[in-house]
């Protein structure tokens, strides 16, 4: 049998019942024969059991004053000693939760018995543990992922700078080796800004305005309708005015993001549409190459690229998908992607009502 702290508490309501009611009876009776003998001098004899320990005919207020602090304080300690036994379950539940640490992910309550209150509370904090310990591996796997995407380039530079040092370069050798370094930088530097934008986005939105959610979307689609035309693509905009509350520069990176993956996973002759309804739905669909559904999840993983043909080889770096996840977190938006079973990707992102 399981001692939850209810059973706990009922045991001890009826184990100290009769000794505080025989306390109470017995501390009244001595506190007024205390007081009546201060100021009459004497003490009326009518019997009773509370008697026994200080009799009327020997009556000591100085045994009376030890007799009260003496019972009162084994009263407290014994109160304070029960009242630990009966809350032992939650003082072992928190040490339990104060071993929990990097080393000790997979530490839980798993609290049996009955389903009160405490069961409650132990699978509540279970749940807790659970999501803990899902962003730990997922801050892990982050600094994995990105300490390897930083290193790849790196080790690029270092073997081109030791090409151009061990023998005399050509100057179309050297330009090709410039471009190569230049391309490699630029890499790192798209890399570090899509860190540090979802450093910030993860952070939260910390100044807060309406915004016209359509004509953030315009004005970003208008910046990437010179890339979709050299592609061969058709950008095309459905716009209904919205309002959505955040920030500018985190939305205009959304959409951005959005739009540029659209481009870049596509195929010739292609199309990209952009729409954005009334109730502050913004969706992305492309007629790119054909993805997996068990796939689509996977996408908003940071450092997850599809593997086919682009139409656009500009390096991207594996964030476009987690930093539009994590900046929708932030609004209060939820982000859907759905593959289409010919071919591309939607990413629908529905955005709270202004409030």
């Amino acid at each position: 049998m399981v001692f939850t702290p209810r059973r706990r508490a009922v045991i001890a309501v009826l184990v100290t019942f009769p000794f505080a009611y025989f306390w109470c009876d017995w501390a009244l009776y001595t506190v007024r024969a205390l007081l009546y003998y201060l100021r009459s001098g004497f003490i009326s004899c009518g019997g009773g059991w509370p008697r026994l320990f200080n009799s009327c005919t020997s009556f000591s207020p100085t045994l009376a004053v030890v007799e009260l602090v003496v019972a009162t304080a084994l009263a407290v300690l014994a109160a304070t000693l029960l009242a630990r036994w009966v809350l032992y379950p939650v003082h072992d539940m928190a040490v339990t939760v104060g071993r929990f640490g990097p080393n000790s992910l997979a530490l839980r309550l798993r609290a049996g018995g009955p389903r009160d209150e405490t069961r409650e509370l132990a699978d509540g904090i279970d749940t807790m543990l659970d999501r803990l310990a899902e962003g730990y591996e997922a801050q892990r796997r982050f600094a994995a992922n990105a300490s390897h995407e930083l290193r790849t380039p790196l080790a690029t530079q270092r073997a081109l700078i030791e090409v151009s040092l061990s023998s005399a370069l050509t100057g179309e050798q050297l330009e090709l080796l410039s471009r190569q370094l230049l391309a490699t930088n630029e890499r790192n530097e798209r890399l570090i800004d899509g860190l540090l934008t979802l450093a910030e986005s993860d952070r939260g939105v910390l100044t807060r305005s309406t915004l016209a959610l359509d004509r953030i979307v315009a004005e970003v689609a208008a910046e990437h309708r010179p890339t979709a035309e050299r592609q061969g693509l058709q950008l095309t905009t459905t716009l209904a005015p919205v309002q959505v509350s955040g920030e500018r520069p985190l939305l205009e990176r959304l959409v951005a993001n959005l739009l540029s993956n659209a481009v870049k996973y596509n195929v010739p002759g292609g199309a990209v549409a952009v729409t954005v309804d009334e109730a502050g739905r913004l969706t992305v669909s492309n007629t790119g190459p054909t993805i997996p559904a068990e796939l689509v999840a996977g996408l908003f993983e940071p450092f997850r690229r599809m593997s086919g043909e682009r139409l656009d080889h500009g390096g991207g770096v594996g964030l476009g998908l987690t930093i539009v996840r994590s900046i929708a977190a932030a609004h209060g938006a939820v982000v859907e992607a759905r593959a289409d079973p010919g071919g591309g990707l939607g990413v629908q992102v529905r955005f709270p009502p202004v409030r």
